[in-house]
C-alpha cells in the first residue's frame, strides 16, 4: 500500500473535495504530518504512548477450539485488547499529538458506535487538549455506555438529529463545525476517509496493526505469513492498517462489509466527505442511507484506499447479514472466551461462513483482525440472543 499521488489520490480514488476555505487547512495538516512522520522525537513518543498508555504490542491469539471445529487455523489480532477497547487508540494518540504540535486546544470528531469518541476524549483528557464529539441521536441510544464514557472523561457529546442519525450525519456536522474554528481546533478524523491527507495519515497510524501482525504471524506460522488476511470494513481504518502490513505477500485480503452498508460491493462512484470513492446512491446520484447492527459500520462510503484495492484486485470485499454476525459473536464467545464486538464479528462471520461451505481449504490460515471488544454491544445483544 503505497502512497497517494499528489492529488492525494488512491488510483482514481480519494482527492481533496472541500470547500475553498478548508483547503488550507488540508494544506498544513498534510505539511505538519510529513514533517512530524519524518521526526524520530514525534515517532518515538507516539511509540512510547502507545506502549505505556495503549498497551502495545496487542497479541495474536490462536483461536484453537474454533480452528478444530472448522478445519483451518485461525488466529485473531487482539485489537480488542487494547486500552478504550478497540484499535481507535492507536489512530487517535497520532493524531492528538499532532495536534498538540501544531499548536491547536481542540479536538473535534465524529463517531458512530462511540468507540473512536472516547479515544478521543481519553487522548483529549491525556494531553490537554479539549474534546468535542458529534454523534448521531441514534448511535447515541444504540450506544448510550459510551456516551456516558466520553462525557466522563471529559469529552461535549453533541447529538446530530439530521437525516438518519447515524455516522454519515455526524461526519457532516463535524466538518462543517471544523470550518468555523480551523484556527484553534483540529478535527480528527476517525477513519480512512475525508479529504486528503486523512486517509493516508490514518493509515500509516493504523498500520501499526499489520505490522506488528506480520512479525507476530512470522513467529507463529511455519510459512511465516498466513493464507488469508480478514478485517470488517465501513470507513476501513482497522482493515486498512491490518493489510499495510500484508500488502506486499502473497496473502489473500478480505475485507467484510455490512450486507447493508456495502459500498465496495454495492456503491457507485461519489463525492462524499471531501473524498472520491465507492459510494451507496440511488439513481438520481443521492446519498442512500447505509444500514448495520453494527454502529461504526453504519456509513454509506468506503476510504478510497480501499476503492483502490478493489479495482486491482488486490483485496476481495464481501458482506455478511445481521443475523451471521450476531450467531458469530455468540460462537466465538462460547468457543474462545472472547465477546468481539459487533463491527469485529462481521469478520468472524465470513470466516465461518467461507469455512462451512468449503471456500476457505482446509488447513488453511486465516488471521482475523479483532478490532474491538463487545462490551458496547451488550443491550443489543441481549435483544437478539
Amino acid at each position: 500500500m503505497g502512497d497517494p499521488d499528489r492529488l492525494g489520490r488512491f488510483g482514481d480514488h480519494g482527492g481533496q473535495f472541500v470547500p475553498e476555505s478548508l483547503v488550507p487547512a488540508c494544506q498544513e495538516l498534510e505539511q505538519a504530518f510529513r514533517e512530524a512522520w519524518a521526526d524520530p522525537r514525534f515517532r518515538r513518543d507516539l511509540d512510547r504512548l502507545l506502549a505505556v498508555q495503549a498497551g502495545r504490542p496487542t497479541p495474536v491469539t490462536p483461536a484453537w477450539n474454533l480452528s478444530v471445529e472448522l478445519g483451518v487455523t485461525i488466529l485473531l489480532k487482539r485489537e480488542d485488547l487494547a486500552h478504550t477497547g478497540s484499535h481507535k487508540i492507536n489512530n487517535v494518540l497520532g493524531q492528538a499529538l499532532l495536534a498538540r504540535r501544531m499548536g491547536k486546544t481542540r479536538l473535534i470528531a465524529e463517531t458512530g458506535a462511540g468507540q473512536h469518541g472516547v479515544a478521543t476524549a481519553t487522548a483529549g483528557a491525556l494531553l490537554g487538549l479539549r474534546v468535542t464529539v458529534f454523534m448521531g441521536e441514534r448511535d447515541m441510544e444504540r450506544q448510550a455506555l459510551n456516551v456516558f464514557r466520553m462525557r466522563l472523561l471529559g469529552a461535549e457529546v453533541v447529538p446530530v438529529t439530521a437525516g438518519s442519525r447515524t455516522l454519515k450525519d455526524a461526519t457532516s456536522e463535524a466538518m462543517r463545525h471544523w470550518v468555523t474554528c480551523v484556527d484553534s481546533a483540529y478535527y480528527c478524523a476517525g477513519s480512512v476517509m475525508g479529504p486528503h491527507p486523512y486517509p493516508w495519515m490514518v493509515r500509516e497510524l493504523q498500520r501499526v496493526i499489520g505490522d506488528e501482525a506480520r512479525t507476530q504471524c512470522a513467529a507463529e506460522l511455519s510459512t511465516g505469513v498466513p493464507d488469508y488476511v480478514v478485517a470488517c470494513v465501513g470507513g476501513g481504518s482497522n482493515a486498512a492498517g491490518t493489510f499495510a502490513g500484508f500488502v506486499d505477500t502473497a496473502a489473500r485480503l478480505v475485507g467484510v462489509e455490512a450486507e447493508g452498508g456495502a459500498a465496495a460491493t454495492f456503491g457507485r462512484v461519489g463525492v462524499l466527505h471531501g473524498f472520491r470513492s465507492y459510494v451507496l446512491q440511488d439513481d438520481n446520484g443521492q446519498v442512500v442511507e447505509a444500514h448495520s447492527i453494527a454502529a461504526g459500520l453504519d456509513y454509506p462510503g468506503i476510504g478510497p484506499e480501499h476503492a483502490h484495492l478493489a479495482d486491482s484486485g488486490r483485496a476481495r470485499y464481501v458482506t455478511v447479514s445481521d443475523d451471521e454476525v450476531i450467531a458469530a459473536v455468540a460462537r466465538l464467545a462460547r468457543t474462545e472466551g472472547i465477546l468481539p464486538a459487533l463491527e469485529s464479528a462481521h469478520a468472524v462471520a465470513w470466516v465461518l461462513r467461507a469455512a462451512d461451505s468449503g471456500e476457505l481449504p482446509p488447513g488453511c490460515t486465516v488471521l482475523v483482525t479483532l478490532s474491538g471488544r463487545g462490551d458496547k454491544d451488550i443491550t443489543a445483544l441481549m435483544e437478539r440472543l
